[in-house]
């Protein structure tokens, strides 16, 4: 799969609702291996793995073109070894609001208190329905981006986000 990756992003607020309502759930390892001017991230999901390369967000953090590989669980179990930083370990649910799905990331380890949904759009423009458990966007941020989060751990910087009442990411 290729193409341009349109998505938003946004922080959880506090409570357990989102698990409620997912109609799945997954366990997600993922990895980046060093390179300039893409992402390269090796992820394995439960059974499955891929190979996904993304171009460097434009200044919104609302575009980018990706390239997506599946691979088998010894590829990726081989590439892992090469990624810079460690793993992002994570647990991903699934919820449908209006016509959208959002993936909700519950993220542990080092970003452990971290919960982010993103939402993918068909243009940068689409409207969409917000389930009640969306939070602050962050959308561009960088600190946000998994890629960030292996350098960068949400523990050592959780505490600098600015005081929103409800959300699941403060301390």
């Amino acid at each position: 799969m290729s193409g341009l990756e349109i998505e938003r992003k946004f922080l959880v607020k506090k409570g357990d609702t989102f698990k409620r309502v997912a109609f799945s759930d997954s366990h997600i390892r993922q990895g980046y291996i060093p390179a300039d001017g893409a992402t390269v991230r090796v992820r394995t999901r439960d059974d499955s793995a891929w190979l996904t390369i993304k171009s460097h967000a434009g200044d919104d953090g609302l575009t980018r073109y990706e390239f997506e590989k599946e691979i088998t669980q010894e590829e990726a179990a081989e590439l892992l070894k090469l990624c810079k930083g460690g793993v992002i370990d994570k647990r991903r649910y699934l919820v449908s609001c209006g016509d959208h799905v959002f993936e909700v990331d519950e993220f542990f380890g080092d970003n452990s208190g971290l919960v982010m949904a993103e939402v993918e759009l068909r243009d940068a423009d689409e409207p969409f329905e917000k389930p009640d458990f969306i939070g602050r966007e962050v959308t561009g941020d960088r600190r946000f981006y998994n890629s960030n989060l292996l350098t960068h751990p949400y523990r050592l910087w959780c505490d600098d986000l600015e005081a929103d009442d409800g959300l699941e990411n403060e301390k």
